[in-house]
């Protein structure tokens, strides 16, 4: 698609950790395992275009402690949130109840914010946000894209742009430097990957 100029990763967490930790099971659960999982995960974007999309997958982490969140989650995020050279955006899979907890709470402590699969095909922003980020998320969410500027009456009319933008800052939004449109991140995923 030319109007994604995204280079596609997917890494499982589950055999990132399985070929960086000595242990047999599927457990993020020390700081320096957690280390070694984000430094291989950053090795892996190194190889990426200026600009990736990645799709970075908890399915098969059994546990997940706020080490390992902070580590893998928001020091990633936090990584990238100001792109020179490579500009990445990221949604987290199989974020659900056993690690939703640790990961909110790292993202709310620092100030972070991140699209994570919470269930098959549903998708949330986790961490720290404003109603207004909310609203305009959700409604980009329903409508997958919208123009740079909808002409009256055209779907997105309604969203605050303010807030749209914010997204963008803050990385949970994509604007195609081709078209102008704003992606919402869960639609280039299932586009993408």
């Amino acid at each position: 698609m030319t109007d994604l100029p995204l280079d596609p990763i997917a890494i499982d967490v589950g055999s990132v950790l399985q070929h960086t930790a000595t242990s047999l099971y599927a457990h993020l659960v020390t700081r320096p395992t957690g280390r070694a999982v984000r430094m291989a995960i950053e090795t892996r974007l190194g190889t990426a275009g200026p600009r990736s999309l990645s799709l970075i997958d908890f399915s098969e982490v059994t546990i997940l402690d706020f080490s390992c969140a902070d580590e893998v989650v928001a020091k990633l995020l936090q990584r990238y949130a100001d792109p020179l050279g490579h500009e990445a955006f990221f949604v987290f899979r199989g974020v659900h109840e056993p690690h939703r907890d640790q990961v909110e709470y790292v993202l709310q402590r620092q100030g972070l914010l991140a699209v994570a699969e919470t269930a098959p095909s549903s998708f949330e922003l986790l961490g720290q946000r404003t109603a207004e980020e909310d609203a305009a998320w959700m409604s980009l969410e329903r409508l997958g894209f919208v123009a740079r500027s909808e002409g009256a009456g055209g779907p997105g009319d309604d969203l605050d742009r303010g807030a749209i933008d914010a997204l963008i800052d803050r990385r949970v939004a994509f604007r195609s430097p081709v078209s102008g449109r704003v992606h919402a991140l869960s639609h280039l995923v299932r586009h993408l990957l």
